[in-house]
């Protein structure tokens, strides 16, 4: 078992503890990458960047048909990859999506998104979590304040803080359609939550997360740390969110008429690859957690296009 620099959901009390991990891993064989030394600083400092229309109308168009085929085919599908929302049968998120062998295989090797992984990781980089994820208009629920590495520390193994979220934007991002919000300078930090983690603690956290998130004093001092900022990702159709694993965001829920969409890859160095889950469970499905493919991702450098759609599932 490796040594676990991140200990967390070991007793009652809650702990802030200082990043022992770089935010941003320089090195030279990927500095060629598309963003500028003031774009690595910016992600280093507050845990995140956000570039509106990575992506054409054109390009948009074509990924929001996908979607939509995506979302019908799993609307009346029972699996644990297929997460609806409580109380109702609307899809709230569809997982590994980039093992379609189709469309969304395809997206997740492009070159506008992996590049920029690369460089912040400083290393080659695979997959270790895809999804779809769908807030609909009216009744979106809201996600609660959390940290995506913790979770993935304590039930997947993952051992440092070496992975990157990419969320691409399918709908206009309003500041009233439920956006995902960001505490700035926050990945500097780890909360270590209380309590522990429940046997197969996935079927229900997919839908409401209560294990692994803040406590209300450690939430509120990472606030005060940001000077009372948090950031929301608001943005056209096509624009593209990259934050750190370690980055506390949640967002509220969807009261609007506007449905809001967007397409979710975790890039992971190829040198943090996942081993025992720290919580000394088993690991989680690998829908949730890639195991099987880890070998680096080969970008490809052409504009999204339609291609036929193979979806590989039971």
């Amino acid at each position: 078992m490796a040594v676990d620099k991140y200990p967390s959901r070991n007793g009652q009390r809650a702990q802030v503890m200082e990043r022992k991990d770089p935010v941003v891993h320089r090195d030279p064989a990927f500095s060629d990458g598309p963003l500028s030394e003031k774009e690595m600083n910016a992600f280093g400092e507050n845990g995140y960047l956000l570039f509106e229309k990575l992506f054409n109308d054109d390009e948009v168009s074509i990924m929001k048909s996908e979607l939509q085929r995506t979302m019908e085919y799993n609307q009346n599908r029972d699996g644990d990859d297929v997460i609806k929302e409580p109380g109702s049968n609307d899809i709230r998120s569809v997982f590994e999506i980039h093992k379609d062998s189709g469309f969304f295989q395809a997206l997740a090797k492009n070159e506008r998104i992996v590049k920029v992984a690369q460089q912040l990781l400083g290393s080659h980089v695979y997959i270790t979590q895809s999804r779809i994820n769908f807030k609909p208009g009216f009744k979106g629920k809201e996600f609660y304040w959390h940290s995506d590495f913790e979770t993935w520390h304590q039930e997947d193994g993952m051992p440092d803080m070496r992975a990157v979220s990419c969320s691409i934007v399918l709908t206009d991002n309003y500041e009233f359609n439920g956006p995902l919000m960001l505490v700035p300078g926050s990945q500097k930090w780890f909360v270590s939550c209380p309590g522990s983690t429940p046997e197969q603690n996935y079927k229900s956290s997919l839908k409401k997360q209560e294990a692994g998130v803040p406590d209300n004093d450690s939430m509120t001092r990472l606030v005060d740390h940001a000077d009372g900022r948090i950031n929301r990702a608001t943005g056209p159709a096509g624009s593209v969110l990259f934050f750190d694993c370690n980055t506390m965001h949640g967002s509220a829920g969807n009261i609007s008429p506007y449905p809001r969409s967007n397409v979710f890859f975790v890039f992971n160095s190829v040198e943090n690859k996942l081993q025992d889950p720290f919580s000394g469970q088993p690991p989680r499905p690998e829908f949730l957690a890639n195991r099987e493919n880890t070998e680096p991702i080969k970008p490809i450098k052409d504009r999204i296009q339609n291609v036929s759609h193979r979806i590989k599932r039971n």
